[in-house]
């Protein structure tokens, strides 16, 4: 099934499941229940802005676009991570009151609601796992999510029905909201990453630039930029210095980068002796600190 159909199932059940859950949190007095509804609230109106994202990301590029729309779908992920961030921390925000204040709880109207709970959502899981953009992945979290939720509402049910320890419910909404809470800012940093053009994780820019210099005709190359789009799929560009033109030097660097898992690759070549006018490159010492050296290209004298 296709990618935009499983997110969009799971926009339905996640919507309608989220209002019943709602209805039913106020009726038992669970604010783990009533924590769940807001998380699932989120996760369905953000699964509904992947569901358009993820649309417009598989749109091809234009003149308006020119690297294409795959941006489009890490911007979903955004915008749930988001509403994720706020939910957990409205849930919180709550929950600490009940400390204060204890609630009686309808623990087997709650026993109930958890059983639904888990089957819906475990069938939602089922129809979004295996998705690769980070879209789909943040979707996928979401479900797993919210199965992990209603397997500790429903142990939290059963305790709470025999011992009517009623902390247990602000407590476990509180565990829920900080798993919530942990996986959304780790996924904040995945996409503030590919937002801010860092170097995708796979990728070595020493041993590029080694197997690149160690290609037959290639006496140097220096500004190697590497980014990446959606988290998935890398671009690059790169000057090449040679001795003299061959057009086999071009492809063979896009070979090599193919190989490194970069599929779109813009080769600049220069000839040896050529003033490169933009001197400057970067050179990477150990893991943080990036010096900037001027870097005239090799200037030795053509042989006639």
């Amino acid at each position: 099934m296709k990618t935009e159909k499983k997110i969009f199932i799971a926009f339905m059940l996640n919507l309608m499941f989220s209002v019943l859950e709602f209805v039913g949190g106020i009726f038992t007095g669970s604010i783990a229940i009533i924590s769940d509804a807001i998380h699932d609230f989120g996760d369905a109106t953000s699964i509904g802005a992947s569901f358009f994202l993820e649309k417009k990301s598989k749109k091809r590029p234009d003149y308006n676009y020119t690297y294409g729309y795959a941006r489009f779908s890490v911007l979903g992920g955004l915008v749930t991570i988001i509403i994720l961030l706020v939910g957990s921390g409205v849930v919180i925000y709550n929950a600490i009151f009940r400390f204060i204040d204890p609630v009686t709880i309808d623990y087997n109207g709650m026993l109930i609601l958890a059983v639904i709970g888990l089957v819906v959502n475990s069938l939602a899981t089922y129809f979004t796992h295996g998705g690769h953009s980070i879209n789909q992945k943040a979707v996928n979290l979401h479900m797993l999510e919210d199965v992990l939720g209603w397997i500790v509402i429903l142990i939290g049910a059963i305790v709470m029905k025999f011992t009517n320890f009623y902390l247990l419910d602000p407590i476990l909404s509180i565990l829920v909201a900080g798993f919530v809470l942990f996986h959304s800012v780790k996924g904040l940093k995945e996409i503030t990453d590919i937002f801010l053009i860092k170097k995708p994780k796979n990728i070595d820019i020493d041993e590029i630039k080694e197997h690149v210099l160690g290609l037959d005709g290639v006496i140097g190359v220096h500004h190697i930029h590497v980014w990446t789009i959606d988290g998935e799929s890398s671009y690059a560009t790169m000057h090449v210095v040679c001795n003299e033109y061959d057009e086999h030097i071009k492809h063979a660097v896009k070979e090599e980068l193919k190989e490194h898992g970069i599929i779109h690759t813009t080769v600049e070549i220069e000839i040896n002796g050529e003033h490169c006018k933009e001197t400057e490159c970067i050179v990477d010492h150990g893991e943080n600190t990036i010096h900037t050296h001027a870097h005239t290209c090799p200037h030795h004298h053509h042989h006639h």
